[in-house]
């Protein structure tokens, strides 16, 4: 505003001048003229001034406004850990009154979150429970996923026999541990249901399975 406003008044008086020495008018005296070039050079520092706090005013609001988004982006993922926790702790004390299985280990809150390209995220939570749990657990996540695609549906299994990316899969802990992921299946199959299944030394210690 303050820009548009110096520049209407500057190009104003330059208009109301040049009516008055227009046609190169000879009674005006050199004393006028210098005036007006010194006016001008005035207006022109006062322009260049006003763009300067325009520009900096500018990229002040711009800062701000980047910092707001950044602190308000910071603010809903603190917000979303936290219902998270207060979700994991419901859990935790949900299992710590029940007895889950012999193995009193357990697999919650099986999350599969289809992406793009046939790419999937999986989350979960394990717990361990009862006498064991101050052992530390040495096994396993298998998922086993029932795909269709087209007329056809097939199992596959993450990770495959001989997959490079099997050690991803492990997992050691002794209370609980929060496990997410993902997996991949061909861009025109559908995921119709997943099993996850906690293995250790071969054998099926818990499982929980979701339908998509």
């Amino acid at each position: 505003m303050l820009l548009s406003g110096a520049s209407l008044a500057l190009a104003g008086w330059i208009y109301d001048a040049g009516q008055r020495f227009a046609g190169f008018h000879q009674g005006a005296s050199d004393s006028e003229i210098a005036a007006m070039r010194e006016r001008m050079a005035l207006m022109e520092s006062e322009l260049e001034r006003t763009r300067k706090v325009a520009n900096v005013s500018e990229s002040r609001l711009r800062i701000e406004s980047t910092s707001l988004e950044q602190l308000a982006a910071q603010i809903k993922t603190l917000e979303e850990e936290n219902t998270r926790l207060k979700s994991d702790l419901a859990t935790f004390e949900s299992l710590a009154g029940e007895q889950v299985g012999e193995s009193g280990l357990a697999i919650s809150r099986l999350q599969i979150l289809p992406g793009g390209g046939g790419q999937y995220r999986y989350r979960l939570l394990l717990a361990q429970t009862g006498s064991k749990k101050d052992k530390e657990f040495k096994g396993m996540i298998q998922l086993v996923a029932t795909v269709q695609r087209g007329r056809e549906t097939a199992m596959m299994q993450f990770p495959a026999a001989g997959d490079s990316a099997a050690g991803e899969y492990q997992v050691n802990f002794r209370y609980f541990r929060r496990l997410e992921g993902t997996f991949k299946v061909a861009a025109d199959a559908r995921v119709q249901r997943v099993e996850a299944r906690l293995i250790q030394d071969g054998v099926v210690k818990a499982s929980q399975s979701v339908a998509l």
